[in-house]
C-alpha cells in the first residue's frame, strides 16, 4: 500500500527568523493521524534567517540528523563539537543520555534551509555521540547512497554515519531517464520524502514537499525525475 501525503497538508509554524514545515506532529502542530511512522518521529524543513537561530537546549534519546539543503549551519554542543554543516554533509548527533546544543545561520544575506531529522534509538542511555561526513554528489547521482544506517549493516560507505536506531536513510540525485529500485521487506515501512523538484515513486507523481508511504511493499522505483532530490527511509513497522 502506498500513501501520498502532500507538501500543503503538513504543519507550519512561522516564528519570523524560522519558517517550518512539520511533517509529523511537533512543538504547537498536533495531528494524532501523523504522530510519526515507523520509528520516524520528525522531519522538519526548516528555513533559518541570517544571523538567528536556535539558541542552547537539550536533548535525551534521539538519533538526530541535520540534512543542510542551502547555506550552511553552525553546530555547537556540550560535547565540544563546533562545525559548520555545508550542503552535501550529513551530520548524526546521537542524544543519548543527554546533550545540550545550538545551531545557528551566521551567514550574511542568506538563509539556511535544512531537514532536521530525529529516528527513535533501539538503545537508550548511551554515552552521547557526533558524525559528521560528506557525501559525494557522484554517489547519489541517479542512485540512492546509503547515508545512515546501523554500524552492523553490510552496505554501509565511507560517507555511511552510524545510528543507533533499526533503520536506514538513503538519498538520491535523480532527472531525466534515471533510475533506481530498493528492494523492501513487507514486513517493514518505508517512507520516501522528496527534498526538491519532481519524481515518480511507484508511478505515483509526487513534487517537492511531498511524502509516500510506503507499507507492505517488497519493491520501490524511483523514476521520472525532474531535477529531484529524495530521502527513503526504511524503516520498522
Amino acid at each position: 500500500m502506498l500513501t501520498l501525503r502532500k507538501s500543503t497538508e503538513r504543519g507550519y509554524a512561522d516564528h519570523g527568523w524560522l519558517k517550518s514545515f512539520h511533517s509529523f506532529s511537533f512543538a504547537n502542530y498536533v495531528d494524532p493521524a501523523h504522530m510519526g511512522f515507523g520509528n520516524l518521529r520528525v522531519i522538519n524543513e526548516d528555513r533559518i534567517d541570517p544571523g538567528t537561530g536556535f539558541g542552547t537546549h537539550g536533548h535525551r534519546d534521539m538519533e538526530i540528523i541535520s540534512y543542510v539543503l542551502s547555506g550552511n549551519l553552525a553546530h555547537q554542543d556540550s560535547m565540544g563539537n563546533v562545525k559548520g554543516i555545508p550542503p552535501g554533509d550529513i551530520q548524526r548527533m546521537s542524544a543519548g543520555s543527554g546533550v545540550r546544543h545550538s545551531e545557528f545561520n551566521h551567514a550574511k544575506g542568506e538563509q539556511t534551509h535544512f531537514l532536521q531529522i530525529w529516528i527513535e534509538p533501539n538503545v537508550t542511555g548511551i554515552d552521547p555521540g557526533y558524525e559528521q561526513k560528506s557525501v559525494p554528489e557522484s554517489a547519489k547521482r541517479g542512485q540512492l547512497a546509503l547515508v545512515a544506517a546501523p554500524a552492523t549493516d553490510a552496505q554501509a560507505a565511507a560517507h555511511t554515519v552510524e545510528i543507533h536506531a533499526d533503520a536506514r536513510m538513503y538519498s538520491g540525485l535523480f532527472n531525466g531517464s534515471e533510475k533506481a529500485s530498493l528492494m523492501l521487506d513487507p514486513a517493514r515501512k518505508a517512507y520516501v520524502f522528496l527534498v526538491r523538484g519532481a519524481l515518480q515513486v511507484n508511478g505515483m507523481a509526487l513534487a517537492a514537499g511531498d511524502a509516500a508511504m510506503l507499507q507492505a511493499e517488497s519493491s520501490l522505483t524511483l523514476s521520472h525525475g525532474q531535477d529531484a532530490e529524495v530521502l527513503v527511509f526504511d524503516l520498522t513497522a
